[in-house]
């Protein structure tokens, strides 16, 4: 009788980073769909898992990663793996992780090489059936409320209105840029809070989305860029100039703005420019939650905290990993949902013509095999013997 599949779960190497992509209340359901998880020890502590509390659930406890990976089907986890970590997968084996293949050419290059099997989990369709493994979506949601909870912190003023014996204190300003995930959970947080919320988005579908959550829409007069997938798509050079002039007003009166714009597999566009940062009021601050893509605001440094023309710019990069418990229980549970939907019977079955197994697959058999990146990472032709089935 063929052993039950089994995945591994290392500890995050990220400085920073304190998420684990499986918790300990998924290893009991994994478990009954014949899924046995070991577990690096350490792994979830980040999170306030112990090693106990996995043990407790029936997962194995690894001390080294040699021994960790050795008899691993999988490796899920949640950020894309270095060159080290690639070359310690087993040969034939899957890893299950963010990928971000379209920016990342030569580690798609080298998992085909290894012959891994690689899913990207940020790769996921946005389809009705994919909701609950969509992990962007998950930990987008995790960005917005701790976007929100930073920018509160640095502000030198009150987030509400308030009424007191020594007057009237007005509400912050906030300006939303972006209304996806990220963008939505943040004003509904400010709204919490207390604030004065705007919101711009260049897709007009989600006007109704902003206005339902109390928060003003900014409206442009330019083209809608709804595009596939409901991410935006890149504006054209006329439309580009009239958003500037529309956002550079809307900055310049707020206390706070929370950028949250991404263009899939591309740098995040520019879309706060340093005049407009230099027009804003002294004391004001920017969340930059495109930090690791570069960033919406020109002057945001990734990974750093910086002032310039008296604004306070925050580009970290760990924003999800601030919130590291729920965030890696939203996590663990796409995870699930991906593992039962890519596994049966304790076993990958991998059908290229189901669109969430064509969609996430990267590599396999030693080879590209997503066509999109293919285009951009180039062919691959490697002995494939032993692949992930």
């Amino acid at each position: 009788m063929r052993p039950p599949m089994r995945i591994a779960v290392p500890k995050e190497t990220v400085a920073g980073e304190r998420r684990v992509a499986i918790v300990p209340e998924s290893v009991k359901r994994l478990r009954a769909k014949k899924i046995e998880v070991s577990v690096e020890a350490g792994a979830g502590v980040g999170s306030l898992f112990s090693d106990e509390d996995y043990r407790a659930l029936g997962a194995r406890i690894d001390v080294s990663r040699q021994t960790l990976f050795a008899d691993a089907d999988a490796v899920v986890q949640i950020r894309p793996p270095s060159e080290s970590e690639v070359g310690q997968l087993r040969e034939g084996s899957a890893i299950v992780s963010l990928l971000y293949p379209l920016v990342s050419p030569a580690l798609v290059r080298l998992l085909a090489s290894r012959n891994i099997t690689a899913f990207a989990a940020d790769m996921i369709p946005r389809t009705t059936l994919a909701q609950m493994m969509d992990v962007l979506s998950s930990q987008a949601t995790a960005t917005g409320y701790e976007a929100v909870i930073m920018a509160a912190a640095a502000l030198p003023k009150f987030f509400p209105m308030l009424m007191t014996a020594a007057g009237t204190i007005a509400p912050a300003r906030v300006l939303v840029i972006g209304a996806g995930v990220a963008g939505l959970q943040a004003i509904g947080t400010a709204r919490r809070l207390g604030a004065v919320v705007e919101a711009f988005d260049v897709r007009r579908v989600v006007k109704e989305q902003v206005e339902s959550l109390g928060a003003k829409f900014v409206e442009v007069d330019v083209e809608d860029a709804q595009g596939a997938g409901g991410y935006a798509k890149e504006l054209g050079e006329d439309a580009k100039r009239k958003q500037a002039e529309v956002l550079a007003h809307h900055a310049a009166g707020a206390d706070v703005v929370i950028c949250t714009a991404l263009i899939p597999g591309r740098r995040a566009p520019v879309l706060l420019t340093a005049p407009m940062v230099k027009a804003m009021r002294a004391g004001s601050v920017v969340v930059d939650l495109a930090a690791e893509q570069q960033g919406n605001c020109e002057l945001t440094k990734p990974g750093e905290t910086v002032v310039e023309h008296g604004v306070t710019i925050i580009g970290v990069t760990d924003t999800a990993s601030r919130l590291s418990t729920h965030a890696s229980q939203m996590y663990s549970r796409n995870m699930e949902k991906l593992l039962f939907h890519l596994t049966s019977d304790g076993a990958f079955k991998l059908d290229m013509k189901e669109e969430i197994t064509a969609g996430t697959m990267i590599t396999h058999g030693g080879q590209i095999v997503h066509a999109k990146v293919k285009e951009i990472a180039g062919p691959t032709s490697v002995p494939a013997p032993g692949a992930a089935s």
